[in-house]
């Protein structure tokens, strides 16, 4: 009597495996749909790290054109040897960037469910610092490794965005 429990959860295990897992991003638009419907503004922020005196916020504010959960696989993450992403120069971060999502070395590739957002840029501000160079994706008017251009669309994962403020 007590390998039946055991062969059902054997047979459903596999099953279980095939669909892919939601990240964060995904749950937010099956959460909070109408935050992210065509045409509203959303903002993407960087920085205001800091107790006493805090960095700066940097940002990139846009309109929402389509949002959707789409499943991609989730590769290893770049890595330069003998550094950390502080560490990195510019090109090195972006080649991080650009592959994100992705796991770490630790980490075995897979499939996951992600809520991606296309959005219409609207306005922005950068950082111009050399420090700022490996600190995020905003950096001397560039979205990354692109020159950010009004009108230009850009996506981005779900929980990485905010409405507007008013």
């Amino acid at each position: 009597m007590r390998i039946l429990p055991l062969a059902l959860a054997c047979l459903t295990l596999p099953a279980l495996a095939v669909e892919p897992a939601l990240r964060p991003s995904a749950q937010l638009l099956f959460k909070q749909p109408e935050m992210l419907r065509a045409g509203s503004c959303v903002r993407y922020e960087e920085g205001g790290a800091g107790w006493v005196a805090t960095d700066p916020v940097y940002y990139l504010k846009g309109e929402v054109l389509a949002s959707e959960v789409q499943t991609r696989h989730l590769g290893l993450c770049p890595v330069v040897p003998g550094k950390n992403i502080e560490q990195y120069s510019r090109d090195e971060f972006n080649r991080h960037a650009r592959a994100f999502p992705c796991v770490s070395q630790a980490a075995a590739e897979r499939d996951e469910q992600i809520g991606v957002v296309r959005l219409r840029v609207t306005d922005w501000e950068t950082p111009y610092a050399v420090r700022a160079a490996n600190a995020g994706r905003l950096y001397r008017g560039m979205f990354v490794d692109r020159k950010l251009e009004k009108g230009m669309e850009i996506e981005l994962e779900a929980d990485l965005l905010s409405v507007c403020e008013r």
